[in-house]
């Protein structure tokens, strides 16, 4: 058999103040004159014999004492046992005053109808003592919990009113709700009704606009026409009066040769008088509107003139696909909107807002692009690691889930790996350098291998080139001219040669006997070749032609000169980057115009230039032992070393280091080489690893 638990009730209503000082704190029975006749214990409390005795019984150790129930205060048994502690008096006059007022009718048993009810909460189960023969209440029932049965009902009723009360708050705060909506939707329709007057007040100062330019055009045309005609009638009037002054006095002329005269002069007048007849203008002005189409494409403009945007999105059914965010790289969130009935939207022009605010409260800027399907992508750009709150609503309404928190990681991962170790199609055997053409087809200098591997925009292998130009695996630079042919510098043969990309075959050869260790090359925009010389500390430029242009550099630390050089490049403006333990900027004619960054420490092991400017370079900050090149250490088949912590450096055009790439699950072991493709991505080759990795670096 197992003891009894019986718990403790706690009651807020004021009307059960009273009746709460009858009911024991252990068991929440109500105190009687027998079993559960109330005992007073040294420490104020009161606790009836029943459930004294069963506490004294369940111990396991007889210790003489025993702790109170209620505040854990160790009492002494007295030598009577539980009946030697005295009665509680106060509760005992509650009693008899509770029992005379008492209005509560306490259920009974229907089969034992001098049993009080009770119920157990464990079971759901409504009994009296002599129904389960205390197998509920007597020793061995702890995972029972019993209380009175009327208490019950009254725990029943308490939690029956919360509940109502809390359905009834949320009511009242639907209700809210949808009547906020619906003065919003009036607010709306007024803003709407105020748009449609502005808006066709609008097209009504266009047509009156037309209106006046045609009123104002008959007026020219009228006032040029009177113009005309009245010029015409001061014309007519001036000969008029000269007819009539010549006229006045001929019936005083006697001279005929005078008369004569006259007459062949008024003949001539007469020829004339027949030529001013005739208005030198006309009259006619008439105004139409239906001579061309106009009226038609004026009427189907207005008719499209103006639209009504309504939505049935429904806020808090509409999810976000919140994706991994990692800063400096873009990231967005994809919204997916749907109606009332969880029906997706196939439409555009909801009003969506977003905010989004890292932990210190400061606003990351964001943009929201509509899709038109239904769906949008917030667009935003974190610049540093830690957690975002991005809250999205809909009318100022919440969609699902918001806000959502965002981890935003520090480290860029790889999107894309390629190769391993060996001489086959998928292996490489210490890849240098690499290089772009069109369509992002990837070139990579497979030095160890004697080849050049050429891959798609897919990442497939397409072809292998050599190994002519790239033999004693000791070609160590590769760059693709705007031709498409691809220049390769040996060290070791110490030739420039110009490759076909389709077969491989040789198309120029050259060199200079200036060279000492030639290791990297590359082109501008005039197609001049640009080598790096770490064992000569020079850089060459040659012509389209093959010949030796412009030499420059020296070996020294000072701005200028180079240590070991380990990569160049050609940025804007066909200005000429180069590194070896710092990057240095040279304009196309080799003239030194400023440092980009010189760290001391470590050596850079590929340089680039993206399309806005901004400068990319591999590094490993653990420097090889002793002085040597790529060449050398290729030579060698020496890697980084333990410990080595290599990674990408992405600068500002301006030289200012923005961030770094470094993976935290597939780390750079000696990153070469690196080439843009599109879409802000970068192909880094690495050599401690043997492969190629791709990154997005914005």
């Amino acid at each position: 058999m197992m003891s009894s638990t019986l718990v403790e009730t706690v009651s807020i209503n004021y009307d059960d103040f009273n009746e709460s000082f009858l009911t024991c704190g252990t068991c929440l029975c109500t105190y009687d004159g027998q079993e559960r006749s109330p005992k007073l214990l040294p420490c104020s409390h009161t606790v009836c014999r029943n459930c004294l005795e069963r506490i004294i019984a369940a111990q396991t150790l007889d210790t003489g004492s025993f702790r109170c129930p209620i505040c854990r205060e160790t009492i002494h048994i007295p030598q009577g046992g539980v009946v030697s502690f005295p009665p509680s008096f106060i509760v005992n006059q509650l009693l008899d005053l509770m029992a005379q007022q008492r209005r509560d009718v306490i259920p009974k048993c229907s089969v034992h109808s001098t049993q009080e009810l009770l119920f157990c909460e464990t079971c759901d189960l409504v009994f009296c003592l002599q129904c389960v023969n205390g197998s509920h209440i007597e020793r061995g029932a702890s995972e029972h919990t019993v209380i009175p049965f009327a208490i019950a009902i009254k725990r029943m009723s308490e939690i029956l009113l919360y509940k109502a009360h809390l359905c009834i708050k949320n009511l009242n705060s639907a209700y809210e709700a949808v009547s906020d909506e619906l003065r919003q939707l009036e607010l709306s329709v007024d803003k709407a009704f105020d748009s449609i007057n502005r808006s066709f007040q609008d097209v009504i100062a266009v047509i009156e606009r037309r209106r006046h330019d045609c009123l104002q055009w008959v007026r020219k045309v009228r006032e040029e026409k009177k113009t005309i005609l009245r010029e015409q009638l001061d014309l007519i009037q001036a000969e008029k009066e000269k007819v009539q002054l010549e006229c006045d006095g001929l019936q005083y002329q006697v001279e005929v040769r005078n008369i004569t005269k006259k007459i062949s002069d008024l003949n001539e007048k007469l020829d004339t008088t027949s030529t001013l007849s005739e208005p030198r203008e006309n009259s006619f002005v008439r105004y139409d509107y239906k001579h061309n189409d106009a009226l038609r494409e004026v009427a189907k403009a207005i008719s499209n003139f103006g639209a009504v945007k309504v939505s049935t999105t429904f806020p808090a059914l509409t999810t976000a696909e919140v994706k991994k965010a990692v800063a400096h790289l873009r990231a967005s969130v994809r919204i997916h909107t749907v109606d009332y009935h969880g029906n997706p939207r196939s439409s555009g022009g909801d009003p969506i807002s977003v905010e989004i605010r890292n932990e210190k409260g400061e606003l990351v800027e964001s943009k929201v692009k509509d899709n038109d399907d239904g769906s949008y992508e917030v667009l935003y750009l974190p610049t540093k690691p830690g957690k975002l709150k991005i809250a999205i609503s809909i009318f100022n309404r919440s969609i699902k889930d918001s806000p959502f928190v965002v981890n935003v990681s520090e480290h860029i991962e790889p999107i894309w790996r390629f190769g391993c170790r060996g001489n086959t199609s998928d292996h490489f055997n210490q890849p240098t350098r690499i290089a772009s053409g069109p369509e992002d087809t990837i070139y990579i200098l497979d030095t160890g291998n004697c080849r050049i591997k050429v891959l798609g925009k897919d990442g497939s292998v397409m072809q292998h080139l050599g190994p002519t130009g790239v033999e004693y695996q000791s070609a160590t630079g590769l760059c693709v001219l705007s031709n498409g042919h691809l220049a390769v510098v040996n060290w070791r043969t110490k030739f420039v040669s110009i490759l076909d990309p389709t077969d491989g075959s040789l198309v120029k050869q050259y060199t200079t006997p200036a060279f000492v260790e030639p290791i990297d090359i590359a082109v501008n925009s005039r197609s001049e070749i640009i080598v790096a010389d770490s064992g000569a500390r020079k850089i060459f430029k040659f012509d389209p032609a093959g010949h030796l242009v412009v030499t420059f550099g020296s070996h020294g630390d000072k701005d200028g000169q180079f240590q070991v050089i380990s990569a160049l490049c050609v940025g804007k403006n066909d200005e000429i980057l180069v590194a070896d333990h710092r990057i240095q900027v040279f304009n196309k004619d080799g003239k030194y115009l400023r440092k980009v960054v010189d760290s001391g420490e470590g050596s850079y092991g590929g340089i680039t230039v993206d399309s806005a400017g901004n400068i990319l370079a591999t590094k490993t900050e653990k420097a090889h032992k002793g002085d040597k090149s790529l060449a050398g250490s290729l030579q060698e088949g020496k890697g980084c070393g333990g410990g080595a912590r290599s990674f990408v450096h992405v600068f500002h055009p301006s030289g200012k280091l923005l961030y770094s790439i470094d993976s935290s699950t597939d780390r750079l072991k000696r990153p070469s080489g690196l080439t843009v493709i599109s879409d802000y991505r970068i192909v880094v080759t690495d050599l401690g690893s043997s492969c190629i990795k791709k990154y997005y670096y914005k």
